[in-house]
């Protein structure tokens, strides 16, 4: 009998394997789950010793007739619960696993979670757990999850930038949008998006662009994928891309597991600014604009009080020393004044320490002769003093504008403070620095300090001003402690 169009195979087809470029997520997978396991159990054992000793106690319950249990079966429930929705909800997901805050969202929101279903569960059931315990298990366990977490990343970035454990690309586009993700994708390495082809829409389909060998036509490249290692396809414009064969490419790339990403042309733009929105069949990508006033404003501004208040209380005794030090070392005065421009193109008097001989500005202009736009900045300044060169090194000359962020000039993080030579000198997009209040440090400061160009400063600096939060503030106060203690391109 001849079967119909409509029919149906008797036997549905055995899904298919992951492909071995990507087995590598599985097994971090798995890494994480036995770090998960053990963090939750630590968590969960801790507290039960702390708060409920070794003895099998029982707990009281308003339903002994139906319900008897003790704080070691208690324990243990907690414990399976808390790995089970670590699970159920994806906090090892491959998409997000190693890159972004995501990861760390859902191991918050999920211990959160198991927090209040232990709570509903214990008021149905009726049990009076004990409330010392059931208050600190998930906070302490949460946070070892955290930190396994961030050290499994830390771990991940510096595998992938060796060049394992990450996504083998194949980008397909026109020849200027694949040169460019390229580039962008070169630059971050460590966020697990190797290229290893491109097949261009306006291009020739053999050769090499640069680097990148052309693994084909676009229509080829399906079938190319297995014999250069690749797992995922990357579409970086719409350039002879039509709807049409962008659905027909992700048909092709189905029955292997291949992955199919579009990169649209939107850059330096915050995860938590895009929301995709599907309406009448279209993908369609909500981007909200950036925003600097109402309750967030007021948060940071407050914490720039409080930090900066007690920073200055503690580090006093570092202000005296330094003093003294400078005092001594060269004639001069111990603070340096110098107009900057703040939020707005506003002008006001940046305070620091002096590292440098009392006529360094005097000597300026002959140093900056011939120089590119951007920060003037020096490896080896003749115009800094001994004590100057250490002061520089730990960025302790910077302490003092800890006054300038009490003030409401300056804030803890943000684009450094131009000089009204450099801003005289921005083009439209370059004086989009200006949106906010400069800080005492920022995006660029942790990203390579004096190290990076001006091209890629000023990327950085946008990218902050763009997608302002206070948790990228704090990951930046953090990573400042970092590049201090390591000084890395700090002269």
């Amino acid at each position: 009998m001849t079967s119909s169009p409509l029919s149906f195979p008797a036997h549905r087809a055995a899904a298919p394997a992951v492909p071995a470029t990507r087995r590598w997520a599985v097994r971090y997978a798995r890494r994480l789950a036995v770090t998960d396991v053990a963090g939750v159990a630590l968590s969960v054992l801790t507290c039960h010793l702390l708060f409920l000793g070794t003895a099998p106690l029982p707990i009281h319950t308003h339903h002994t007739e139906l319900l008897r249990l003790t704080y070691p079966q208690v324990s243990l429930l907690v414990a399976v619960l808390w790995v089970a929705m670590l699970a159920v909800l994806d906090s090892r997901d491959e998409r997000e696993i190693g890159n972004g805050s995501t990861e760390y969202r859902r191991v918050l929101r999920t211990g959160f979670a198991a927090f209040a279903l232990t709570i509903v569960l214990a008021f149905f059931l009726g049990l009076n757990l004990s409330r010392g315990y059931v208050l600190a298990v998930y906070p302490l366990g949460t946070a070892l999850l955290l930190v396994t977490r961030w050290l499994w990343r830390r771990w991940l970035v510096r595998r992938r930038i060796e060049g394992e454990f990450s996504h083998r690309v194949v980008l397909v586009g026109s020849t200027a949008s694949v040169r460019q993700t390229a580039a962008d994708l070169a630059r971050e390495p460590g966020h697990g998006y190797r290229v290893v082809g491109v097949a261009l829409t306006d291009g020739a389909s053999t050769g090499s662009l640069g680097d990148l060998p052309i693994v084909g036509a676009v229509d080829e490249v399906p079938q190319m994928l297995g014999g250069i290692g690749a797992d995922t396809v990357m579409a970086t414009s719409s350039d002879h891309l039509p709807p049409e064969r962008i659905r027909d490419l992700a048909w092709q790339l189905e029955p292997r597991r291949h992955e199919l990403v579009l990169a649209p042309a939107l850059t330096d733009v915050g995860g938590s600014r895009i929301h995709l929105r599907p309406v009448a069949g279209l993908p369609l990508i909500h981007v909200e604009t950036p925003h600097y006033r109402g309750a967030g404003r007021f948060a940071k501004r407050a914490f720039d009080i409080v930090a900066a208040t007690g920073l200055l209380v503690v580090l006093a005794p570092v202000f005296a020393t330094v003093a003294v030090l400078i005092a001594r070392d060269s004639k001069g005065g111990v603070f340096y004044r110098q107009e900057r421009i703040g939020r707005n193109g506003e002008p006001f008097s940046i305070l620091k320490f002096r590292s440098m001989c009392a006529d360094a500005d005097a000597r300026r202009a002959a140093l900056t002769e011939g120089m590119d736009k951007g920060l003037f900045k020096l490896v080896d300044d003749p115009r800094i003093t001994p004590i100057g060169k250490v002061l520089r090194r730990y960025s302790l000359d910077e302490l003092p504008q800890l006054v300038n962020v009490l003030r409401g000039e300056m804030s803890l993080v943000g684009p450094r403070p131009a000089l009204p030579s450099e801003v005289s000198e921005y083009d439209r997009r370059e004086l989009r620095r200006l949106a906010v209040t400069p800080g005492l440090s920022g995006l660029w400061q942790v990203s390579g300090r004096s190290n990076l160009g001006w091209a890629d400063g000023i990327r950085l600096d946008l990218y902050y001003v763009e997608n302002w939060s206070m948790t990228q503030d704090l990951q930046i106060l953090w990573r400042t402690v970092k590049a201090v203690v390591s000084s890395n391109g700090a002269y």
